[in-house]
C-alpha cells in the first residue's frame, strides 16, 4: 500500500507539471518523491519510537530504532507516526528545493495537492493488517478485529455491549468486542475528501493565492479532520489520554468525553495553530511584496 501511495503521489505531481503548474520533468518529479519519502520514513519512525513507544527503550538503545530484527526474527519497522512523517516529508521537500534551486513554497504546494489520495491507501493497508483500530462500538458497521485486545466479561460495561450486539459469552471469560473501523474513516475523510477539496477547490486558485497556501490548507484540513476522528480511534494503551478533563477518563476503550485528548489530538492542534500562523506570515509577506 505504501508503494501504491507513493506511485499515486508521483502521478499527481506529473499531472501538475504537465499542466504547467510547476516546472518539473519526470526525473525531477521522481527525485522530489524520493526526497519526501525518505524524510517521511525517517520522521515517522523517529516520532513513533520516541513519542508513542511509552518506554525509554529506544532512548537508551538508539541504534535499534532502524534495526528491523528482534529476537532473531525480521519484524520490519513496526510503528510509524503520521505527524512525524509530515515533519520528515516537509524537511525532505525543503532539502530538495535547496539542492535543485526551487521555491520551497511551490514544492510544498505541489506535494500537498498530491499526498492525500495516496494516504488513503496507507490507511487501507492498516485496515487489512487489522491495526490502528477504533474504540469499542455498537454501531451496525462495527468490526471485530482479530488482533485487538479482549476484555473480561467480569466488567459490567463489557457484558452490556456484548449483550447489545448479540455476542454469546460465559461470565468471566475474555471476549473480543466490535470496534469502529477508524482506518476506513481516515481513508475516507483524511484521504479521499481532503484530496477532492484540495485538488478541485484549492488547486484551481493556485495562481491567485500566495505560494504556500496549499500547505496551509492541507495542514489545517488534515488537522481538523484527524482531531475529530481521534474520538473514534483507540488511543495507545501505553499512553492513554495526555489531557483528561472529562468527568470520566478511566476507560480509553470507549468514548467517554470530548474533553479527553490523545497525543494525536495534541499534534493535530499544533498542526492547526501552525497553519494559521503560517497563513498570517504568507499574507503579510504578500502585502510587503505588493507595497
Amino acid at each position: 500500500m505504501y508503494v501504491v501511495a507513493f506511485s499515486i503521489a508521483y502521478a499527481l505531481i506529473r499531472i501538475q507539471a504537465r499542466k504547467g503548474e510547476i516546472a518539473l520533468d519526470s526525473d525531477q518529479s521522481l527525485n522530489l518523491v524520493l526526497y519526501c519519502v525518505i524524510g517521511l520514513i525517517l520522521g515517522a519512525r523517529l516520532f513513533s519510537v520516541l513519542f508513542y513507544d511509552g518506554s525509554l527503550y529506544y532512548w537508551t538503545h538508539p541504534w535499534m530504532i532502524f534495526w528491523p530484527f528482534r529476537g532473531g526474527q525480521f519484524i520490519g519497522l513496526p510503528g510509524m507516526s503520521y505527524h512525524g512523517g509530515l515533519v520528515g516529508g516537509i524537511l525532505g521537500g525543503y532539502l530538495y528545493s535547496r539542492k535543485y534551486k526551487y521555491s520551497f513554497m511551490d514544492i510544498a504546494d505541489t506535494v500537498c495537492y498530491a499526498v492525500p489520495l495516496g494516504y488513503t491507501f496507507g490507511r487501507l493497508g492498516n485496515f487489512i493488517n487489522g491495526e490502528l483500530f477504533g474504540r469499542v462500538s455498537t454501531k451496525p458497521w462495527a468490526i471485530v478485529f482479530p488482533h485487538a485486545p479482549s476484555f473480561s466479561t467480569n466488567y459490567a460495561w463489557v457484558r452490556e455491549i456484548a449483550d447489545s450486539v448479540g455476542l454469546a459469552y460465559q461470565k468471566g471469560e475474555l471476549i473480543n468486542l466490535p470496534r469502529h473501523p477508524s482506518q476506513l474513516y481516515e481513508a475516507l475523510f483524511e484521504g479521499i475528501l481532503l484530496f477532492l477539496f484540495l485538488w478541485f477547490v484549492i488547486r484551481p486558485r493556485r495562481k491567485k493565492m500566495p505560494s504556500g497556501f496549499g500547505l496551509v490548507w492541507y495542514m489545517a484540513g488534515y488537522g481538523v479532520l484527524r482531531f475529530f476522528i481521534e474520538y473514534f480511534r483507540s488511543p495507545d494503551e501505553n499512553l492513554g489520554y495526555m489531557i483528561a478533563l472529562g468527568r470520566q477518563s478511566d476507560n480509553i476503550s470507549i468514548f467517554q468525553s470530548f474533553f479527553n485528548f490523545s497525543l494525536g489530538q495534541l499534534f493535530c492542534i499544533a498542526m492547526i495553530v501552525a497553519a494559521v500562523i503560517f497563513a498570517v506570515i504568507l499574507k503579510r509577506h504578500e502585502g510587503v511584496k505588493h507595497d
